[in-house]
């Protein structure tokens, strides 16, 4: 091959080398803001957390506490969650209920000759 390929070859070269990496710049800069911006985010929301909440006392430990206590919130928890399930199964026992009182529709390639 004659020299001058070579130099168009190698001048091409360089400069897709030179556009990489202008490309890899901008994005880079681009995604630095974007990374900044959501640190910003997180530093202000981890510095809300750190900050003390008016109107409320740190509660003791429940080891501490009577027993009493502990078993009325266990009792309160029981009886929510026992809630929860009741209307979950009224809701599943509503829609089971529709489809019994419901047809449910066939496809439409189907024909009233084929049953």
């Amino acid at each position: 091959m004659p020299w001058w390929i070579w130099l168009i070859l190698v001048l091409f070269m360089v400069a897709m080398i030179v556009a990489g990496c202008v490309y890899v710049l901008q994005h880079g800069l681009r995604a630095m803001h974007v990374m900044s911006g959501t640190a910003a985010q997180i530093g202000e929301r981890v510095a809300r957390m750190g900050e003390p909440v008016e109107g409320t006392e740190p509660e003791a430990p429940f080891f501490t506490q009577p027993l009493k206590v502990s078993l009325d919130r266990y009792e309160a928890t029981r009886t929510r969650k026992a809630e929860r399930e009741i209307a979950k199964r009224a809701r599943h026992m509503e829609v089971w209920e529709r489809w019994d009182r419901e047809k449910i529709k066939g496809p439409d390639f189907i024909d009233a000759t084929d049953d």
